[in-house]
């Protein structure tokens, strides 16, 4: 008996973002195996497109087989020793995530935090850096959490200049907005396929420096990860391709056709249109009570943190997300941690990007909030 017809969603959440079709096309694709030389070219060129995405020209750059909580796993599991000072930023949810990692790990985390919705303190972060000395450096470029965009080089020279190796989190950047890790001095960073790369989740885009590729080959423990530890994936992600694991052949398919799609669209006309989408969901929200959580110079073009009006409530917000799923098929995100229940997060990445959805999102909200508005008078 056939599968019942899936719905058709426009997820205007945090994640994950609808797909190009010519990347489910790709993912249909015929198998071939994880050694066969067709698939293998079409490995280098998704990790030679993902080196120009990242910016940066590491040979330790490739699409990790997880998803991207894996990639932030990776990058901790191979930098870091029990015992270890780590020095993370935490402005939301997965900068908090980043510390319970690194300190499953056995790392000694030092957290500087700053309240949702605002930018880490560069001064504090740079103090803490000088006084701890730590081994590592990490924070998030685009918390997804709270919609803000994080300054990036005066914390990572702050890093380097103590000796320290730089993680940044890239998971709802990269694909929307240009990243630099080169020039930033960042020396891993992850990301994830289903956000800005418009593709399926599964994959974590990731990138080692030459710095992390010898702190992780000269460690004094083993890598406690055997999956993701990058002494062992180097020997199939590098050039001699030695088996390590049976790759997600189908995914890198589709990672591979979204990449030539950004790169045919190219990352300045990208970020226009995702700053552009923004600008104009902001302006349709306003005078429906929606407000901005962010300051105007930090807010991600890709995904915005909105206060709710008052009168919404936990509850009220709540059933008005269901009723634009159930009557509208249209799918936003609710707050996390500290701002459950106080904001929305519409994510317009990738593909989702477009002024058609932001006006199929404002004109169903509006007749959802007309609708409640008549509700008590009709009773």
């Amino acid at each position: 008996m056939p599968s019942p017809p899936l719905p058709r969603r426009l997820l205007l959440g945090p994640g994950p973002s609808n797909v190009h079709p010519r990347v489910l096309q790709a993912m249909a694709q015929p198998l071939v195996g994880h050694l066969d030389p067709t698939f293998l070219a079409i490995l280098d060129e998704v990790q030679e497109r993902l080196r120009g995405l990242f910016g940066t020209g590491n040979a330790m750059t490739l699409p990790l087989s997880a998803t991207g909580s894996a990639g932030m796993e990776a990058c901790f599991a191979n930098l870091l020793e029990p015992g270890d000072e780590v020095v993370i930023g935490v402005a939301g949810v997965f900068g908090l995530r980043m510390a319970d990692v690194a300190s499953r790990i056995g790392a000694r985390v030092t957290q500087v935090e700053t309240e949702p919705g605002t930018v880490l303190d560069g001064d504090a972060m740079t103090e803490t850096i000088a006084r701890v000395r730590p081994a590592v450096v990490a924070f998030v470029h685009a918390e997804t959490s709270t919609g803000v965009l994080q300054p990036v080089e005066k914390i990572a020279t702050a890093a380097r200049e103590a000796g320290a190796l730089v993680v940044l989190d890239c998971v709802t950047s990269l694909g929307g907005i240009p990243i630099s890790l080169d020039e930033w001095g960042i020396d891993a960073a992850y990301s994830a396929t289903q956000k800005c790369l418009s593709c399926p989740p599964g994959l974590a885009p990731v990138s080692f420096s030459a710095r992390a590729v010898e702190r992780a080959s000269t460690r004094r423990t083993p890598v406690q990860s055997w999956y993701l530890d990058v002494n062992l994936l180097a020997g199939y992600f590098g050039q001699e391709r030695v088996y390590h694991h049976t790759a997600p052949i189908s995914a890198v398919f589709g990672l591979a056709e979204g990449l030539r799609l950004i790169e045919k669209e190219g990352m300045e006309t990208r970020r226009a249109r995702h700053s552009e989408a923004a600008k104009v969901l902001l302006e349709g929200m306003a005078p429906l009570g929606f407000q901005p959580l962010v300051d105007e110079p930090h807010r991600l073009p890709m995904l915005s943190a909105l206060r709710l009006p008052a009168a919404l409530g936990k509850a009220g917000e709540a059933a008005l997300r269901r009723r634009l799923l159930d009557g509208y098929g249209i799918e936003v995100g609710a707050g996390l941690g500290k701002l459950a229940g106080s904001i929305w997060r519409i994510g317009l990445m990738g593909e989702n990007a477009r002024l058609t959805n932001v006006e199929s999102l404002l004109n169903a909200l509006r007749r959802e909030l007309a609708q409640s508005e008549e509700r008590p008078r009709r009773d």
